[in-house]
């Protein structure tokens, strides 16, 4: 599988883990614990950009608890139709892109945004295209946040539903080597959340 059916297998997926199943759920402790880190680190006023917002529930979190320069990126444009149907005054106030992010964060500005997270996304892009961690660490001014699964080993890939892959990574040694330092770090079930900021 390369990055193109990478890409294919996201853009077209329906049943679970399809935009009407994270639609349902809607906000949950992941969202908490973001919106908790983004006042904490950088506040309210920041401008924040979700890789892989989906149907943009993390998102919707943030603009509740009064964030409201929101921008969100996703493959599957389903996604942000779901999100326009669920969160319409988020759809109206944030800006949303249906593109990959190695697609959209080439044309982005330095330190276009004060911070970048993602949540259980970078974990799904491809060895191919991993330059994009150069971008993602070029857009972000003050801040990346990042909940991805660890649980295997570094350089092994899982495939979800025999289908999907997930790109087991050492998310520490990918932003320190791109300049940022880890502000804190905790593990969890399923994942690991890092908080990181450019080194001075």
């Amino acid at each position: 599988m390369d990055s193109n059916d990478v890409r294919s297998e996201w853009a077209e997926r329906s049943g679970e883990y399809s935009p009407t199943y994270y639609a349902h759920y809607g906000p949950d402790e992941t969202s908490e614990l973001v919106q908790s880190i983004l006042e904490t680190e950088v506040g309210r006023e920041a401008s924040v950009l979700e890789v892989g917002c989906g149907v943009g529930r993390h998102l919707a979190a943030l603009a509740d608890a009064g964030f409201s320069d929101l921008t969100g990126v996703d493959v599957n444009p389903a996604a942000l139709d779901v999100l326009a149907e669920t969160y319409p005054e988020l759809a109206e106030t944030g800006s949303f892109h249906a593109e990959a992010i190695e697609e959209y964060a080439t044309d982005v500005a330095d330190d276009a945004f004060d911070a970048v997270y993602s949540v259980e996304t970078l974990q799904h892009i491809h060895p191919d295209v991993e330059w994009v961690f150069d971008d993602i660490a070029r857009i972000a001014g003050e801040l990346v946040v990042t909940v991805e699964n660890e649980s295997g080993e570094y350089g092994e890939v899982n495939y979800v539903d025999d289908d999907i892959p997930l790109y087991y990574r050492d998310w520490h040694r990918v932003f320190t080597d791109r300049g940022f330092v880890e502000v804190t770090s905790s593990e969890r079930k399923r994942d690991t959340v890092r908080v990181f900021r450019p080194s001075e």
